[in-house]
C-alpha cells in the first residue's frame, strides 16, 4: 500500500514533465514553421522585384546613383555607361563558368568625368589571365557597356572564402577598396562605390565572355515549413494516442 501511494506522486510528476516538455517542443516547432512561411512570403518578393529589374530597360549612371542614394541598394539593376578601360588597372577574381575554372576580368572604367567604375568584363580560362594572350579584347577609346549593377561587398562573406591575394593580383571575393588601392588608378580618382557586371555582348577576340552575372536563389522555404508543421502533427498525434491510451488503462 505505502509503495502504490509512492508510485502514484512520481508517475504524476513524470506525466506533468512531458507535458509541459511535450507543450515547448509544439511550440518551438510551429514557431519553426510559422518563421519558414514568413521566409517564403520574403524570398517570394525578392525573386519577384530581382525579375522586375532585370527584364527593365537600362538605365543611365545617374539615375542608377539616384537609386543608390535613395535606397542603398541597386543590385541586378541593368545600366549602361561610357567610359575608356584602364587596362593595366584589371583585376583578377578567382571563379568559375561552364564548368571550366579561371578569373573575371574587373578592369576600372574612366568616365568623362574622371571617376572610376570597376566593371566585371567577363571570365576568362587560368591560361588566358595575362592580358598579353587576349590582345584583340583589350579594345582603345570610348566605349559604352551595359550590364547589371552590382553592390560591393563590406567584408569578407564567410570564413572559408579564403583571403585575397592582391600581390598575386587574385582575388576570392569582391573588396572593391583593395581593387582600387592595387590597380594604379589615377591619383585623386573617385571610385563609384558599386560594380557593373558587362552583359553577353561578345567583346573582340572573344575574351573576356560576357554575361557572367549568376542570379540562383535557391527557395525551399516551402519544403522546410512542411516538414516543421509535419514534425507538429506528428507529436500531436502521439501525444493524442499515448493520452488515449492512458484513460483507457485508468
Amino acid at each position: 500500500m505505502s509503495e502504490s501511494r509512492t508510485t502514484a506522486p512520481m508517475r504524476r510528476s513524470w506525466v506533468v514533465a512531458l507535458v509541459i516538455s511535450s507543450i515547448f517542443m509544439l511550440a518551438a516547432l510551429i514557431a519553426l514553421g510559422t518563421w519558414q512561411v514568413q521566409r517564403l512570403h520574403w524570398k517570394d518578393g525578392l525573386l519577384e522585384t530581382i525579375d522586375a529589374r532585370t527584364h527593365s530597360e537600362p538605365r543611365p549612371l545617374a539615375e542608377i546613383e539616384r537609386i543608390l542614394s535613395d535606397t542603398g541598394d541597386v543590385e541586378y539593376w541593368p545600366m549602361r555607361v561610357e567610359g575608356r578601360f584602364l587596362h593595366e588597372g584589371e583585376r583578377h577574381f578567382f571563379a568559375t563558368h561552364q564548368g571550366g575554372s579561371g578569373y573575371y576580368v574587373y578592369t576600372p572604367l574612366q568616365l568623362d568625368d574622371g571617376r572610376i567604375l570597376f566593371v566585371n568584363r567577363g571570365f576568362v580560362p587560368f591560361d588566358r589571365k595575362d592580358p598579353a594572350r587576349r590582345g584583340d579584347g583589350q579594345v582603345d577609346g570610348e566605349v559604352t557597356v551595359e550590364g547589371l549593377a552590382r553592390s560591393r561587398l563590406d567584408e569578407k562573406p564567410s570564413f572559408i572564402v579564403p583571403d585575397n591575394d592582391p600581390s598575386a593580383n587574385i582575388f576570392f571575393w569582391k573588396d572593391l577598396e583593395i581593387m582600387a588601392a592595387t590597380a594604379g588608378l589615377p591619383d585623386g580618382a573617385e571610385v563609384l562605390p558599386f560594380f557593373l557586371d558587362a552583359n553577353a555582348a561578345p567583346n573582340p577576340g572573344g575574351f573576356p565572355m560576357g554575361g557572367v552575372t549568376i542570379i540562383d536563389l535557391p527557395n525551399n522555404h516551402l519544403q522546410y515549413a512542411v516538414t516543421w508543421y509535419g514534425l507538429a502533427a506528428a507529436l500531436v498525434g502521439v501525444l493524442a494516442v499515448w493520452g488515449w491510451r492512458s484513460r483507457r488503462k485508468a
